[in-house]
């Protein structure tokens, strides 16, 4: 018999112990394979549009309110505020949210990516942008 737990004993030595329960598939340190988008085409077109117009529509605020400034309607100080990291992110945000409606037409979006591709100047680009809601807006 105690050969036997010798046996036993050296055995499980040999095998490094008590071994791990295997991960689970859903275990967070599982692996997880490859992600595929799920999107629909129209969803993907319309996120990638509204993210391509991003720095855009935030480029021509700073532009305006430099404009503005010079213009003598708003401070340094304003500018400033204005113009600040923070605002400028929440700005980005703001245009997310408007922008990325899955209620939108395929007519918005396409507007918005024509007023993308063809408009490289802020005023046209804004004046563009005010067709994605209304089609015949008077700007």
């Amino acid at each position: 018999m105690q050969m036997k737990s010798l046996f036993v004993v050296a055995a499980l030595a040999a095998c490094g112990g008590k071994q791990p329960p295997p991960s689970e598939p859903t275990s967070p340190t599982a692996p997880v394979g490859p992600v595929t988008d799920s999107r629909s085409e129209f969803e993907k077109r319309l996120d990638a549009a509204c993210k391509a117009l991003e720095p855009k529509v935030v480029s021509c605020t700073v532009d305006d309110a430099k404009a503005a400034h010079a213009a003598g309607n708003l401070t340094k100080a304003q500018l400033d505020e204005i113009t600040k990291p923070p605002i400028l992110a929440k700005l980005a945000d703001e245009w997310e949210e408007k922008c990325d409606k899955r209620d939108r037409s395929s007519r918005q979006l396409r507007v918005l990516e024509v007023c993308y591709r063809e408009e490289k100047e802020c005023a046209p680009l804004m004046d563009c942008l005010l067709y994605v809601d209304n089609p015949n807006p008077t700007p």
